[in-house]
């Protein structure tokens, strides 16, 4: 049996690497895709926990935090579709202004 220590180090390595897609990237696709990997990691370490208590409660709350994650999916790339049209740029420092 794998011990609860592996499942961790892989969720952090996971959301060290999804934070710094974050802070690295200059892309809001990138970005909205690093978000997810950093809520995958969040996901791991949920079920790697529930595994450890002998108990389902980290897999049920899996799946409600991939339920919100599908539905910010779909709202944030419909943010950035919208954004892309309007200024043909997918780079943040284009929308640093509140006005279009």
């Amino acid at each position: 049996m794998i011990p609860l220590s592996h499942y961790l180090i892989v969720s952090a390595i996971l959301f060290s690497i999804g934070s710094a897609g974050v802070f690295m990237r200059r892309n809001l696709i990138t970005i909205l895709l690093s978000i997810e990997i950093m809520l995958n990691a969040v996901n791991l370490s949920f079920v790697a926990f529930g595994r450890a208590n002998g108990t389902v409660d980290g897999q049920i709350l899996t799946f409600f935090v991939m339920t919100v994650a599908a539905a910010e999916a779909a709202v944030g790339l419909a943010i950035v579709i919208g954004l892309f049209r309007h200024r043909e740029s997918l780079n943040p420092d284009a929308f640093t202004s509140l006005k279009w």
